[in-house]
């Protein structure tokens, strides 16, 4: 029987360095994160090969905030995903030299396409050297910005870019959506690696809200920014050279602006993914552009419009912070003594002509399915900043859900960072998955119950709903 672990409200254990109560402070660092040559870039269903070069080096970059009671962090990560194990032993690594609690970290990865996909996909001594190298950075920076703890205002902003955006599922006409990989007819999307001859209508929404996180130092001098967007990724890649995509272009863009002065750590630019499980690529503006020109325009583009947000932005030095976490036990979509057969049966025939070009794809991730656990755990996370409230989840949220728990939060300036603390694959909504689509098909990118989506939400708007709503500058 499925149930939901107990509510746990997480209060840090470990003593805080002398910090007058009341007095907000934060600190920001980044850590380079870059594979050497040779790890291996594949994904569940993407074959990239190995590492072969660097077209810009990939960063964790982390920001630690206190308020003289509760000392968190927030890691955002330059790779495409990253297993929980992965996030697990950087937090043992920050227990060792950190007054943060281990479960007042939030750990993500953006997605970057051009990132290794570090839930052991690889299997090599690269690959699994480079989890270890993972874990290693990701605790370094959290560290780093912990010694960086400064006096502190924080504000909060956002604008919208709905040109930038679209929902990459199509609802079509039934009866004109090709067979999925795995020879069955009848679905209504055509979504990554589909086809349809009626195409009627985008199949869900998209979120155009850019959100920020603007840090200043007490004087008002810049200290770090969090942008939170809902694409999917940019792309526009060489194969094998690794790229942080247009999430590490923005917080350049931002670093190469906003500067802190030489008596400082330097300013740390930053960006998440929000909820961009349904939507696509950041849509160009229909000019031509070598690759990687197009994430450096697009970084750069929102980095501007970002800045000028700031300056309409109220800071705020009286800051209290808050964590919950809950953890949430979910059925895995296993496949059947049917389907194995069918997967093996692929497999025994290599050079047989398949039905769809990642039949063996799909039949090889089904028998990975087939050892799966009939259960996975996963971590929710809900924190507050003042009045602002940040949901997380370490799966591929679809638009609509995160529109869905804004909505119903308490919280007036609420977001969500996908992919966070692990990887739980795709999360459609029943009502998608009985659509069908790529992001439905059963795969390591795609393996929770049908009825997760409703179960993570639910239990996302719970966390959100019992975090205490503070005295001044009240949400709805």
């Amino acid at each position: 029987m499925l149930k939901q672990l107990s509510l746990v409200l997480l209060t840090s254990l470990l003593p805080l360095s002398p910090c007058a109560a009341g007095t907000f402070r934060a600190g920001a660092a980044s850590a380079d994160i870059t594979p050497a040559k040779g790890v291996l870039l594949d994904g569940p269903i993407s074959k990239n090969g190995p590492v072969t070069g660097v077209h810009d080096r990939l960063h964790a970059r982390a920001l630690v905030l206190d308020d003289g009671k509760t000392r968190l962090g927030i890691v955002i990560c330059d790779a495409c995903m990253i297993g929980r194990d992965v996030f697990d032993q950087a937090r043992l690594l920050i227990s060792k030299q950190s007054a943060i609690n281990p479960k007042f970290i939030l750990m993500a990865a953006t997605h970057t396409h051009a990132a290794v996909r570090a839930t052991h996909i690889g299997t090599g001594k690269l690959d699994n050297a480079y989890h270890q190298q993972l874990a290693r950075g990701i605790a370094t920076a959290v560290l780093a910005a912990e010694k960086n703890l400064a006096p502190a205002q924080l504000g909060h902003g956002s604008f919208q870019k709905p040109e930038l955006i679209a929902c990459r599922r199509f609802l079509c006409k039934p009866g004109t959506v090709d067979p999925n990989p795995f020879g069955e007819r009848g679905e209504r999307i055509k979504s990554v690696s589909g086809r349809s001859s009626g195409v009627i209508k985008p199949a869900g929404p998209v979120d155009p809200q850019f959100s920020i996180l603007s840090l200043q130092h007490a004087d008002g001098s810049p200290l770090a920014v969090l942008g939170n967007f809902s694409v999917h990724y940019c792309g526009g890649y060489q194969r094998g050279l690794v790229s942080a995509d247009y999430f590490g272009h923005y917080a350049a863009a931002l670093e190469a602006e906003l500067t802190t002065g030489k008596e400082r750590p330097p300013f740390v630019g930053i960006m998440s993914n929000g909820t961009s499980g349904n939507t696509g690529a950041i849509r160009k503006d229909g000019k031509k552009y070598e690759p990687f020109e197009w994430i450096k325009v697009s970084g750069r583009l929102l980095a501007a419009e970002t800045i000028k947000t700031i300056e309409t932005i109220e800071h705020r030095a009286d800051i209290s912070l808050q964590v919950l976490q809950s953890e949430l036990v979910l059925g895995v979509r296993k496949p059947d003594a049917k389907r194995i057969k069918w997967a093996q049966g692929v497999l025994a025939k290599p050079g047989v002509k398949q039905t769809h070009n990642w039949t063996t794809v799909y039949a090889n991730e089904t028998l990975h399915l087939s050892r799966y656990p009939d259960q996975k755990s996963i971590i929710l996370q809900a924190i507050r900043l003042g009045d602002i409230a940040i949901a997380a989840a370490p799966c591929e949220v679809f638009a609509e859900t995160g529109l869905a728990i804004k909505g119903r939060s308490p919280f007036l300036k609420t977001f969500t960072i996908e992919l966070a603390n692990g990887y739980g694959g795709y999360l459609p909504s029943p009502e998608q998955h009985k659509l069908g689509g790529y992001e439905t098909w059963p795969a390591r990118s795609s393996f929770l119950e049908l009825e997760a989506e409703p179960k993570i939400q639910q239990a996302m708007v719970n966390l959100l709903k019992q975090l205490t709503m503070p005295k001044k500058n009240n949400g709805k």
